[in-house]
């Protein structure tokens, strides 16, 4: 149903059936993980002009990520991200992917 890089993913479906007798598929609401399940790996500031898919591009090579940055800070928009020049992102391993405590 989705591109195997979106947030939607690995969402589980469910079927409704509506009164006319047609199968309707549809994805699970998906919510945000709590902050606390990503290994930090840097801090970034936001610069004037800045937007999240040119940051996701530079650290993550992949613009599209955008969404794992917004997990990570426990944001529903990206934008809130990139809003206030001078604010700190927090870039992180992908969800469930532990980092090296001691490196």
């Amino acid at each position: 149903m989705f591109l195997p890089g979106s947030r939607y993913a690995n969402l589980p479906t469910e079927t409704w059936t509506d009164p006319a007798g047609k199968i309707n598929v549809y994805s699970c609401r998906r919510f945000l993980p709590s902050g606390d399940e990503f290994d930090l790996l840097l801090l970034h500031t936001v610069t004037e002009g800045e937007r999240l898919d040119n940051i996701t591009a530079n650290y993550l090579d992949d613009p599209q990520q955008f969404w794992r940055v917004c997990d990570a800070n426990e944001a529903m928009s990206p934008f809130d991200l990139t809003a206030e020049t001078g604010q700190t992102i927090r870039i992180t391993l992908p969800q469930g992917i532990p980092g090296t405590k001691n490196a």
